[in-house]
């Protein structure tokens, strides 16, 4: 099942006009945060308790449906396809020198702020939201699906979800989206190195860099691919940044200069070729069981 999802949802992806499970799990969420946050902990582990129930609830019923629905249900959680192509539109006008339709592609995907990046600030914010989301929106779903079927993988897409929302250090969610980041990072901590390693596996590179660098990020688990991808690029990633005009400094990953459009393109085909080592993988782990 896990990877016949994997295969369909990368040949056709999921509609965008459609309506999206995600964003009813989001709205459940702001929904939960409006009424419970008091900023207290104790909120917040609730939240994350009652999400990994409704995943068991509902991917349990789902399954006795069958098979062909299992698949057609688990597609929507993976993100091969719609990552690729967030990516692929940052990289098509950046090679083509239009920094500012670039520019307008990467704030979809980033948190920082874009109106000012060049073109090297543009393609590693790009290859570094490709790199932490094929942690987070492929490996992470996958391995949750493969090992625990569908109550893996919503439970999985769930926390992620949560952390997004609330998982951040501000005074209004420090306390209440605790649970969420700590469930996070640990949802994440072997599917990040899984995904390092698929993609300096794919890359044929990024080893040292990854061993070396990915301790040095400011997230447990968001420097393995990110660190992976630097390595097997050859360039460097991470550095100065800003949001929200604030400006910030990260951890400095890999070697070399900073990319650019061509790297983009690369990091693009190091990631299709991540996704068909996560299928063999996916395949010979389901054929051992």
């Amino acid at each position: 099942m896990a990877l016949a999802a994997l295969i369909v949802e990368a040949a056709l992806g999921y509609p965008r006009r459609w309506w999206h499970p995600v964003m009813g799990v989001g709205a459940l969420i702001d929904s939960f945060e409006r009424r419970w946050n008091r900023r207290r902990r104790a909120e917040g582990i609730a939240l994350v308790v009652l999400l990994v129930g409704l995943s068991v609830l509902l991917g349990s019923a789902i399954e006795r449906l069958g098979t062909i629905v299992s698949v057609a249900v688990a597609t929507t959680g993976l993100a091969q396809r719609s990552l690729h192509d967030h990516v692929a539109a940052v990289a098509r006008p950046l090679a083509a020198g239009d920094l500012g339709a670039a520019r307008q592609a990467v704030a979809m995907i980033v948190g920082r702020d874009t109106a000012t990046l060049d073109e090297a600030g543009v393609a590693t914010a790009a290859i570094e939201s490709l790199a932490e989301s094929f942690c987070d929106g492929v490996v992470a779903p996958a391995l949750g699906l493969l090992l625990f079927g569908l109550p893996g993988l919503f439970a999985v897409k769930g926390i992620n979800t949560a952390d997004s929302m609330v998982g951040h250090r501000t005074p209004e969610l420090r306390a209440f989206g605790w649970a969420a980041a700590r469930a996070d990072d640990v949802v994440n901590f072997v599917p990040a190195r899984v995904a390092g390693a698929l993609i300096a596996l794919a890359g044929h590179g990024g080893w040292r860099e990854m061993r070396r660098d990915a301790p040095r990020h400011a997230s447990p688990n968001g420097g393995w691919p990110e660190a992976a991808m630097a390595g097997a690029l050859g360039r460097r990633l991470g550095g100065a940044v800003s949001y929200d005009g604030e400006p910030a400094q990260r951890a400095v990953l890999g070697d070399g200069p900073p990319p650019h459009a061509a790297d983009l393109t690369r990091a693009l085909g190091i990631y299709r070729t991540a996704c068909l080592l996560l299928w063999m993988l996916v395949g010979i782990v389901a054929w051992a069981r």
